[in-house]
């Protein structure tokens, strides 16, 4: 459970390097793929199956086919991939800052992390994540109402990105 915990965090951490440092949306998109799988992966493991399955629908279903379409229309001749230079040299320098923030920090962060919600009671009546999405809808309704505020505004956003010179999402097609 240790080893497959630790490969998911290092997919989860290479993959948002990927989404980092790639100036093409082409291949950003693969990464922000790849970082909601593993993320999905890593909720699955911790015991949080209904959390895992809503963010591999809301992300996955929602705003990547809207990075999609505005990527699409926003259609570069030549972009860059991961194989070019100054993309391997920012991920170069993306690893380089997180194995130095790894080594300042390595000491017992993962003593009491690795825990799965439930194993934390043993007499409970639901778990974790179902008490948490019913605490969600309760009393926390302003955030979801600020949730899907943000995620509006970053529709907008991304259509503001890439609309480049010749207006991109945003023209009539």
């Amino acid at each position: 459970m240790s080893f497959m915990m630790c490969v998911l965090l290092l997919f989860f951490v290479l993959g948002l390097i990927a989404v980092s440092s790639n100036p093409s949306p082409y291949f950003a998109a693969l990464g922000l793929v790849v970082v909601s799988g593993v993320g999905c992966c890593i909720l699955l493991l911790h015991d949080g199956p209904f959390l895992s399955l809503v963010l591999f629908l809301v992300y996955l279903g929602g705003m990547l086919v809207v990075f999609a379409y505005s990527a699409a229309l926003a259609a570069e001749p030549y972009p860059e991939s991961w194989g070019s230079a100054p993309v391997t040299i920012y991920m170069v320098l993306y690893i380089m800052g997180v194995i130095l923030f790894g080594c300042f920090y390595l000491e017992g962060w993962y003593d009491v992390s690795w825990m799965p919600a439930g194993d934390s009671d043993g007499f409970t009546l639901f778990r974790a994540d179902v008490g948490g999405v019913g605490l969600m809808y309760s009393s926390g309704g302003w955030m979801l109402i600020i949730s899907a505020w943000v995620l509006l505004l970053t529709l907008f956003v991304v259509l503001e990105l890439t609309r480049g010179l010749s207006r991109g999402a945003l023209r009539a097609v």
